[in-house]
């Protein structure tokens, strides 16, 4: 019986190693669920946005040094969607964790979630060059847009929250 052939550039395949990770970076973030009420079906929209990679998310981003979860959520709102319109912070809704790999570093990432609702000029949305869109779709679209699960179930709870509040 002759031997079988090995395939060529396995072993160069299988000896490729992932160099290690040198070390460990925390991040926080902060965002904002906004929604608004459509002035002419009272239906409730969130307000998304579709990132360079086309995923749906929410407005989200780095808190800068002497800078609150709120005011961080407050900034990334109006720079990556343009939203000029009066927001209000109704409450905080929690708190989503995730890691990632940065080069030789292992990213930390807490990013806390605030529900605010947009009061008035919030039809004009600006967004920032690397986003692809922004946009306000109705509730229940928007759940089932959003690429992360994690944000997803808290925006079932924040419908829940506006619901029962008749907010």
């Amino acid at each position: 019986m002759q031997r079988p052939r090995p395939i060529y550039g396995f072993r160069k395949f299988v000896n490729k190693r992932t160099p290690a990770i040198n070390e460990v970076v925390r991040e926080a973030t902060s965002g904002g669920i906004v929604f608004r009420r459509n002035t002419k079906t009272q239906q409730i929209e969130f307000l998304l946005i579709q990132d360079a990679k086309s995923r749906w998310t929410i407005p989200k981003g780095h808190v800068e040094p002497d800078e609150s979860a709120e005011e961080t959520a407050a900034r990334e709102i109006y720079e990556e969607t343009g939203l000029d319109a009066n927001l209000s912070i109704l409450l905080w809704l929690g708190k989503v964790s995730f890691r990632y790999r940065r080069e030789q570093s292992l990213v930390l990432m807490v990013m806390q979630i605030f529900l605010m609702r947009a009061h008035g000029g919030s039809d004009m949305l600006q967004p920032e060059d690397w986003i692809e869109r922004a946009a306000w779709i109705p509730a229940q679209e928007a759940i089932d847009k959003i690429q992360y699960e994690d944000i997803a179930k808290l925006m079932l709870v924040a419908l829940q929250k506006i619901r029962r509040q008749s907010l």
